[in-house]
């Protein structure tokens, strides 16, 4: 078995990835869920605060899966899922089902996916803004 020729995601860059979400939300007065997905779409980690919506959860763990699968900040793929658009028939019958709404990121590493990051519980552009402001946390 040969050694990959890129470091993929760990459980402390996670924990990184999580916690600069959260103070991100924090910052902005926000209460979230946020999920961390490795490159085979597995839970890596997951952190819920006790004042977010139970929902959150589970929407921060679709858009984390969706940036995954299509390699694509789920902010990017809301028009590609409207009537016309390129995914407007793609089917849903995944492991779970997608979730087209703004919040999910994929991350990468070398120029290869090593995962995904999916937050929940603010407004969509909002949780675009925290997944994003917490890939800073792995530069």
């Amino acid at each position: 078995m040969s050694t990959p020729t890129f470091a993929p995601l760990t459980i402390k860059d996670a924990e990184l990835l999580i916690a600069g979400a959260r103070r991100a939300a924090e910052d902005a007065g926000v209460t979230v869920s946020v999920t961390v997905l490795d490159a085979g779409g597995h839970l890596l980690a997951f952190r819920r605060d006790d004042r977010a919506v139970l929902i959150s959860g589970e929407t921060s763990t679709r858009k984390a899966y969706t940036a995954l699968q299509l390699n694509a900040p789920t902010a990017d793929l809301v028009d590609a899922v409207q009537p016309g658009g390129l995914f407007h028939t793609l089917p849903t019958a995944l492991d779970r089902p997608l979730l087209f709404i703004a919040g999910g990121v994929p991350v990468h590493r070398d120029g290869r996916l090593i995962g995904a990051i999916g937050v929940g519980g603010g407004a969509p552009e909002q949780d675009h803004g925290f997944a994003t402001e917490a890939l800073t946390a792995l530069v």
